[in-house]
């Protein structure tokens, strides 16, 4: 700090020294900054002049800590003479018998020094290769290695998520000076933006790994806390099994939080998870037309960029969250208007990832693409018709239109969207009861109560009784709320995870908001603050599966019956379809004998509106299974869950048994008989 005298720095040369670090009060470092010009976000406008988590100013599923301090590990490290600054990994080509891999070393040196050498080795279960590269006339080397008999990165879904050790040590002469160790994966990464010839005037919007295109599976993810010091590996493992276990392949790393530890990103090399990584920008203008704040955000991404470009499971590179979109709904009347920050995601963060990095697509906003930002033909999409009442397709100067009513929030909208690549859409549920009792005085357990509405951050605090008027009807207690929150989003995920991965891959993504949370509160996220799942968790999981089977009911009163295949071979097996009673008669059923190609969709089966006529519609259903276990059960009801008919249930214990729980203790312990 420049506050401190020389005598406090530790003595002299030799003795002991003083790291001092000051914090200031982050809102007190602002000073009086002045409102931005054109500002849209009444949420803490300040918030756009300091370089941290703009989450913690308050969002609408998390509050107001402005926090401060030391948040990751901090190192006091030592060099002589020269140490190196950055090393980039990159897969060139892959050919069925090699791959072409490039190492980049940069180094910086403050001392005269002999030539100055960088050895590389990349190694996997006893295969390795190695290589050289002079850095004596300059501070950058590369060199391109062949590595035959690849064992190549892939998603968990598709295959191994394989890593290589790379070591890159730096000599001068004989001497070792630095040495950098990382995991690596050999894997390639692109996004298709070709016209898709089956729906004129669209783009496809895929991203294709290692040549094979993939369907994008998964939910976005905010900061695991409020306070990010708390998270640690264990809590960050925890979440990304759950990914795992849900069937996702991709996470969407939001524009409002943070970039994460190092723990996060080596985990999601580790278990095969892709990351759409946003730049920290999100839902505000920026000062962009301020020196000292621009060569702040240079810095900024500089480091990430380099910290950050060695991990295999970075798919591609965001430059904000919804600014495009929000500034050219705020400017309706002039598209094209060039808002506060366009500078920072369309000039300068391009041109750094292109120098930095130039292996993933660099994508200036999410959403972005087509005529108005959130088009449905090209580029991504966020689908707030559902729950926030968005009026969708909207084109560039057109007057933005909202239609909050239960019709115009319902998730049967998603049916009507065409898009090609869904990056955020979602329903708020109330977490699990437990979850409220930990936080919310027992007084407050109640509807309606102060303490309840607290935990809820959207505006109006009522806006989730539209989603359930229509789906479950209205709770009039707690723990109906909780039920019927929860059944109305996964419902309603279900509903749209279905209808995009019908489209694949016309549509080639859904990244639902939202994974986590931050705090205990009430979102829309499918895991709770505790990681306790709600039921969206477990629909989303089954909608998410490798192999799908799902209904799409026609306008004419017919239902289709489509199996998704994600894998990468072809399914033969035999599927069971059935018209039934909720009292177990079976009015219909059939046996069909099918083969998917692998990596796409079909249609198997037309079920006509003359089979499903019969009886009352709130007493029946369809049901799909497969006999070989290829895909999970599914069913579809003709009408709304508040409006089924279904006979109480007669439930029956048919084997006792008995639970042992037992302590540490030689002597402890408890049994529990169920009978």
């Amino acid at each position: 700090s420049e506050h401190l005298l020389p005598q406090d720095w530790g003595g002299p040369r030799g003795g002991a020294n003083t790291l001092a670090v000051r914090f200031d009060p982050v809102v007190a470092t602002i000073g009086d900054r002045p409102w931005i010009d054109d500002e849209w976000m009444p949420r803490n406008p300040i918030r756009v002049w300091v370089r941290k988590a703009q989450y913690n100013f308050g969002w609408d599923w998390g509050p107001r800590l402005v926090s401060v301090g030391i948040w990751r590990d901090v190192t006091l490290r030592r060099y002589q003479g020269a140490r190196l600054s950055s090393v980039f990994f990159k897969t060139l080509e892959i050919t069925p018998q090699a791959a072409q891999v490039a190492v980049q070393v940069e180094v910086e040196r403050w001392t005269d020094l002999p030539a100055l050498t960088a050895h590389i080795r990349l190694e996997r279960d006893g295969q390795s290769i190695a290589g050289a590269v002079s850095l004596s006339e300059g501070e950058r080397g590369e060199i391109e290695l062949e590595l035959p008999d690849p064992v190549l990165w892939w998603t968990h879904d598709l295959g191994q998520p394989a890593l290589y050790d790379l070591t890159v040590e730096l000599y001068a002469g004989d001497q070792v000076l630095d040495t950098y160790r990382e995991q690596v994966g050999v894997r390639t990464i692109t996004v298709d933006q070709s016209p898709d010839p089956d729906e004129p005037g669209a783009r496809f919007f895929t991203f294709v790994l290692n040549g094979v295109k993939i369907f994008a599976k998964g939910a976005n993810w905010i900061p695991a806390d409020s306070f990010v010091s708390q998270v640690d590996e264990s809590r960050y493992r925890g979440l990304l099994e759950l990914t795992v276990a849900a069937n996702m392949n991709m996470l969407r790393v939001w524009g409002g939080g943070i970039y994460e530890k190092d723990a996060f990103y080596r985990l999601c090399d580790e278990l095969g998870v892709l990351l759409w990584q946003d730049f920290m920008f999100a839902c505000a203008p920026y000062p962009d037309h301020e020196p000292e704040f621009l060569a702040e955000v240079e810095r900024e991404a500089e480091a990430v960029l380099c910290r950050l470009r060695n991990r295999p499971c970075i798919a591609l590179w965001c430059g904000n969250n919804e600014n495009d979109w929000l500034g050219d709904m705020v400017h309706w009347q002039q598209p094209g208007f060039r808002f506060p920050g366009w500078q920072i995601c369309h000039q300068l963060l391009p041109a750094i990832v292109q120098r930095l990095d130039g292996t993933r697509l660099y994508w200036p906003s999410s959403p972005y693409g087509g005529n108005d930002h959130n088009d449905e033909r090209e580029g991504d999409r966020h689908n707030w018709q559902v729950w926030h009442g968005s009026v969708l397709p909207r084109r560039f100067g057109q007057c933005p239109e909202r239609h909050f009513t239960p019709e115009g929030i319902s998730f049967r909208h998603y049916a009507e969207d065409v898009a090609r690549f869904v990056s955020e859409f979602g329903m708020h549920a109330a977490p699990v009861l437990e979850t409220l009792r930990r936080n919310v005085p027992a007084a407050g357990l109640r509807l309606g109560s102060p303490e309840l509405l607290y935990r809820n951050k959207d505006d109006p605090k009522d806006k989730g009784n539209h989603l359930m008027a229509s789906c479950t009807g209205l709770p009039t207690t707690l723990e109906q709320y909780v039920d019927f929150s929860m059944i109305a989003q996964a419902e309603g995920l279900k509903f749209g995870i279905e209808h995009y991965r019908r489209r694949k891959f016309h549509c080639s993504g859904t990244l639902f908001w939202q994974l986590n949370d931050c705090w205990p509160g009430l979102s829309w996220s499918v895991l709770d603050y505790y990681c306790f799942p709600k039921a969206g968790y477990f629909y989303a999981r089954r909608a998410y599966a490798p192999v799908m089977a799902s209904f799409k009911a026609e306008t004419n009163g017919s239902v289709l019956l489509w199996i998704v295949n994600d894998t990468l071979a072809a399914i033969t097996d035999t599927i069971v379809w059935g018209y039934g009673t909720f009292d177990g008669q079976k009015l219909h059923e059939e046996e069909l004998e099918i083969t998917v190609p692998a990596n796409s969709v079909s249609h198997v089966a037309h079920i006509p509106a003359s089979v499903l006529n019969s009886g009352d519609p709130a007493r029946r259903y369809l049901y799909v299974r497969s006999a070989r276990g290829l895909f999970p059960d599914n069913r579809h009801f003709f009408v709304d869950i508040k409006d089924l008919k279904r006979p109480p249930a007669d439930l029956r214990v048919e084997k006792a048994v008995t639970l042992r729980l037992r302590s540490g203790q030689a002597d402890g312990g408890v049994e529990v008989r169920v009978a």
